[in-house]
């Protein structure tokens, strides 16, 4: 059974940063597009960033030049480094393969308040 352990959410002022985590425990993890998505109070879950095995990446457009995916292949690692953050980019984090295969983890909360 794949684990997915995301981390580095908290809560911070408009224009603040943060930089999330995910660790995951499949073996095959350099060979899949990975993505963050996130979940606002009341709205469906939504995909944010996506990066290939090789490193190219897309985004949504609310967050194209604030956010950046990345990865570390050897540490199955998955990153989102978060600028100039907005109100509305409240919501619960979480990672998994683009496809959604994954069992969800339990996510990092990102709270953006002044």
């Amino acid at each position: 059974q794949v684990q997915v352990v995301e981390s580095g959410g908290g809560s911070v002022q408009p224009g603040g940063t943060l930089r999330l985590s995910c660790a995951a425990s499949d073996r095959f993890f350099s060979t899949y597009t990975m993505a963050w998505y996130r979940q606002a109070p009341g709205k469906q879950r939504e995909l944010v960033a996506t990066i290939g095995g090789g490193g190219g990446a897309n985004y949504v457009d609310s967050v194209k030049g604030r956010f950046t995916i990345s990865r570390e292949n050897a540490r199955k690692m998955v990153y989102l480094q978060m600028n100039s953050l907005k109100p509305d980019d409240t919501a619960v984090y979480y990672c998994n393969r683009v496809d959604g295969e994954w069992p969800w983890g339990q996510g990092t909360q990102v709270t953006v308040s002044s």
